[in-house]
């Protein structure tokens, strides 16, 4: 069985894992782009666009894991959607286009029930309306021997943390300042939840820090 884990989640320097004010316009919150400069610039990120060229080194090794190994995903709605409520916009498939990057089941977390949407390149849309054990349940078997990513966002990972539901975690910690937002690890103690750091590496563009248990 695979382990649970989170990657390549940037956070900013004053604990803040999005902007605030989140909407269609601005799905990671004002600013939040921000957070995401040692990523987009990678030759990994290039190519999950289709593109060519991009940075190759520590961040793009980092970038490379963070997609890479994964049998199935979890995310919360916030990551699949604008909306809230009842889902009234039966054309609304995701932030993407119609090849995702997930590539594996794709579990999204939600209130409110609908139907699978299979879209290509393997990633099939789930929605759990049954809490995050039982997602952490269907994701285990989509993925058999792989590992499970916990997507976000931050309350997402918030819940699986306090949970004690997640094995290893890789934070980006990018050298910016929200002052506002989704706050990270507010009320979380984290080494008595069991972590420790396993792994750091610093960049021009981020600090990269694995904390494992």
């Amino acid at each position: 069985m695979g382990q649970v884990r989170v990657a390549g989640f940037s956070v900013s320097l004053d604990g803040f894992g999005a902007g605030p004010e989140q909407s269609l316009q601005d799905p990671l919150g004002k600013r939040g782009p921000e957070l995401h400069r040692w990523f987009v610039g990678t030759k990994s990120f290039k190519a999950m666009l289709g593109q060519s060229g991009g940075s190759e080194g520590v961040d793009d090794s980092y970038a490379h894991r963070s997609m890479d190994g994964f049998g199935a995903f979890i995310l919360g709605r916030n990551m699949f959607a604008y909306s809230r409520g009842e889902w009234t916009d039966d054309n609304w498939r995701g932030w993407w286009d119609e090849n995702p990057p997930y590539h594996a089941p794709t579990f999204i977390l939600t209130h409110y029930p609908r139907d699978p949407i299979v879209m290509e390149g393997g990633t099939i849309f789930y929605f759990v309306t049954d809490g995050i054990r039982a997602a952490l349940e269907k994701a285990r078997a989509a993925a058999g021997d792989l590992d499970i990513k916990i997507g976000g966002g931050v309350s997402t990972v918030r819940q699986y943390l306090q949970a004690s539901l997640i094995d290893e975690l890789h934070f980006a910690f990018s050298p910016v300042l929200l002052g506002r937002g989704e706050a990270m690890f507010e009320g979380l103690n984290l080494p008595e939840l069991g972590y420790r750091v396993i792994e750091t590496a610093p960049t021009e563009l981020a600090t990269h820090v694995v904390l494992g248990r």
